[in-house]
């Protein structure tokens, strides 16, 4: 077989991603036709910053999840006489006849590799950020509307963290000599029983005088939640369903613990500006407890900056993912995850390029999805 065009190579790649094209055109479809009653998420639609940043975020996201459909080969398989293969070289004798985006140093598929590290990446970010906000708005609500003393030393905490360089910061957390002791599993313990913390906050603050449907939303939410965190923080989950390996577990606990202090701040301010609102003074003269007001009344009208936020903060941790990847800090270094890619590839730029240019390119379109998505939103939350 001859080696493929560019032409031939962009055909067959579009054939690949067959199943995100019809996942995009079903999730566009729907929510064109909804789009009057989505609210502030319908008019995306009408804003092409937003389209485009939801479409490019919806891209990666189905890649991620059809990966094993996607990929052409296995990412860590070597295929004989394939090292720093360009794009479009025959692979004979393996799964698919092709190298379509060539191979790299060590004679793996960069096509497969970067399709397989969008699930490395989307599998950390979007949880790290949400468990950040968990602990941003659980530790950052009572700062900001209580003030005084706790809101002086949950302040000065957070500032701590701040206060350190961020690389200098992640090269602390995930340096080997830190991931043999038992620091990451401690941290992971105390930073994922806050997600679960804040439901129950959230579940009890409205049921609380309602024993049956408090009692079953409670159950719903600490059965399987407890069971969560046993086999994510504590690798206690009997049947291996909940586990993160030793790396990607200091990875997760570094983004989190990194993000944390930032999401405080906003929150916190937030909280500050918006607790001395009418319908917070109208709670306060019903008679409501200050975890009802905080969670059913301040944090719903704070939503729109904290989804901006929330969205920025994923572009952030996905290139935060993408540094610790390429200083080799984390993940096993056969992993295909972007940032790793990105610095094996780097050795050979002058006369390889593709090796490291592919992953670089997945993730800036991902990062670029990201921040598009968040202007957009900021657009219409002013709006609101």
């Amino acid at each position: 077989m001859e080696e493929l065009g560019w032409l031939g190579i962009l055909g067959r790649m579009a054939l690949r991603f067959v199943p995100v094209w019809a996942g995009l055109a079903l999730i566009l479809g729907l929510g064109w036709r909804a789009r009057a009653r989505l609210g502030p998420a319908g008019r995306l639609f009408g804003s092409w910053a937003g389209l485009s940043g939801l479409t490019l975020v919806l891209f990666w996201v189905l890649t991620a999840l059809f990966a094993d459909l996607i990929a052409t080969h296995d990412p860590l398989a070597q295929l004989s006489g394939l090292k720093n293969a360009v794009p479009g070289s025959p692979a004979p004798g393996s799964s698919y006849p092709v190298y379509l985006l060539g191979g790299d140093s060590l004679a793996r598929d960069c096509f497969s590799r970067m399709v397989v590290g969008a699930r490395r990446v989307l599998a950390i970010a979007p949880a790290a950020t949400l468990c950040a906000l968990a602990v941003g708005m659980l530790l950052g609500l009572p700062a900001g509307f209580v003030g005084g003393r706790l809101d002086a030393a949950l302040s000065f905490l957070a500032n701590l963290v701040l206060a350190f360089p961020v690389i200098l910061l992640f090269y602390l957390l995930v340096t080997p000599e830190i991931r043999q002791t038992a620091l990451p599993r401690t941290v992971a313990a105390v930073l994922f029983l806050m997600p679960l913390l804040f439901l129950v906050l959230l579940w009890h603050s409205r049921f609380r005088t309602r024993a049956g449907p408090w009692a079953l939303g409670l159950a719903a939410i600490l059965g399987p939640g407890l069971w969560i965190w046993a086999g994510l923080a504590l690798d206690a989950d009997p049947s291996g369903l909940w586990r993160l390996e030793p790396g990607l577990l200091t990875v997760f606990v570094a983004v989190v613990f990194v993000n944390a202090p930032t999401a405080f701040r906003i929150v916190r301010g937030l909280a500050l500006d918006l607790r001395h609102r009418d319908y917070v003074a109208a709670a306060r003269t019903r008679g409501e407890g200050p975890w009802f007001i905080m969670l059913w009344e301040i944090l719903p009208n704070a939503r729109g900056p904290l989804i901006v936020d929330a969205c920025l903060r994923v572009g952030y941790t996905t290139i935060l993912l993408g540094t610790l990847g390429f200083f080799g800090l984390g993940v096993s270094p056969e992993s295909p995850d972007w940032g790793s890619t990105i610095n094996d590839g780097r050795r050979f730029l002058a006369i390889y390029p593709h090796a490291a240019v592919v992953p670089a390119l997945a993730l800036l379109s991902l990062v670029l999805g990201l921040n598009l998505l968040a202007d957009a939103l900021r657009t219409e939350a002013r709006h609101d």
